[in-house]
């Protein structure tokens, strides 16, 4: 086989690469080599940072150990014949766990995420339901058959709805022996609090801007050296989203977007339209929507702190545009716009609703609150 280009975007379940996470990687191997390891794992954190990827390390090394944590020597198996415990997760993508794993072809792992909503696979359900996790507990509760351990993991386990994280609640009131369950979660406070309370909880940090460049380098390295220090900021510490915007041009957007709230509150309307002509092809339009909430949330935050003097740029006159626009309107009247937004954007989506028309009411309830008279 091959080695993997390191340019290509694995799925975490292929991605033998990660940074940023050394102490939740740490907390695992600690718990692993006490013989005491949890059943159940709350693997947290934004979005795109790396948590089902770290998901897959934890499940592959316990598949990998065999026997399972134990006494252990210093370099030879532990006391029921596996391996002695490692100082590291990372395992090779050419070793035949990672491999099965990847193709979801081990016996002892399964995968659990939202289904399909169509025959052809092209669009997922919005939530996990209880059919997609009817099958753990009698697939954990069975005999490892590779004699070790069993593993599933959940991602989204904050994308279940109310009867799947009841089933898989039963799981964890009763863990089986030998049987580990990660749950990926990007909004924990969403999960039932009888479910966080049995599980061991990791909460992962955003990278740091400086790990956002790097591993742009290493899967886009055909970036601009300018774009990439824009993508690091606009990602907030997510390389997921960073790799979403470098995709769908959210750079040049972004400076459009800029462009156009320069002239509020007289929006040109050639622009307009033409902002948004760009922005319904494709997933654009959810693109700018977020560029747009998140303007929004981090120029109302710095007003709220009254710091726009430590308001980095990302595109010149920013600053001075975020001033002149608080200058217009309370932080407080901002985030009704921001919250306004947003609502608009799901709505969009949920009922398919004309994409250019609610850009542009967007666009124009940013103009509304920026027009004299507005501030508090």
């Amino acid at each position: 086989m091959r080695d993997a280009d390191p340019t290509e975007i694995p799925e975490p379940r292929g991605n033998a690469f990660l940074t940023g996470h050394d102490a939740a990687e740490r907390d695992y191997l600690d718990a692993w080599a006490s013989g005491r390891l949890a059943h159940a794992w709350l693997i947290c954190g934004p979005r795109g940072i790396g948590k089902a990827t770290l998901a897959y390390r934890m499940a592959r090394y316990a598949l990998a150990r065999g026997g399972g944590p134990g006494v252990k020597s210093e370099d030879g198996p532990d006391m029921f014949g596996a391996p002695a415990a490692s100082a590291s997760l990372v395992m090779s993508a050419e070793d035949p766990v990672f491999r099965r794993v990847a193709a979801l072809g081990h016996a002892d792992f399964r995968i659990v995420e939202r289904g399909w909503s169509d025959n052809k696979q092209t669009k997922r359900k919005t939530v996990i339901g209880v059919d997609d996790v009817r099958e753990i507990g009698a697939f954990m509760s069975l005999t490892p058959a590779e004699g070790g351990w069993r593993a599933v993991i959940i991602d989204a386990a904050d994308e279940m709805n109310a009867n799947a994280a009841n089933a898989v609640l039963k799981v964890l009131e009763e863990p089986p022996r030998r049987a580990l369950l990660l749950l990926v979660a990007h909004n924990p406070d969403r999960l039932l609090p009888t479910i966080r309370s049995r599980c061991r909880r990791l909460d992962l940090r955003p990278l740091t801007q400086a790990q956002v460049i790097a591993l742009l380098g290493r899967y886009r390295p055909d970036l601009k050296p300018a774009d990439v220090s824009a993508l690091a900021v606009l990602a907030e510490g997510s390389i997921g989203r960073a790799l979403e915007l470098a995709e769908e041009g959210g750079v040049a957007l972004f400076s459009d977007l800029m462009t156009l709230l320069a002239d509020a509150p007289h929006l040109n309307v050639s622009r307009l339209h033409a902002l948004c002509d760009k922005a319904i092809k494709g997933d654009a339009f959810r693109t700018l929507a977020g560029l747009l909430s998140w303007w929004l949330a981090r120029m109302t935050a710095h007003g709220a702190r009254a710091d726009l003097d430590a308001f980095n740029e990302i595109v010149p006159g920013e600053r001075a545009l975020a001033r002149r626009l608080l200058a217009s309107a309370t932080p407080a009247a901002w985030a009704e716009v921001w919250d306004k937004i947003g609502h608009l954007a799901r709505r969009t989506d949920a009922v398919n609703l004309d994409r250019k028309r609610s850009l542009m009411l967007m666009l124009m309830t940013v103009e509304g609150a920026a027009a004299p008279g507005r501030a508090a």
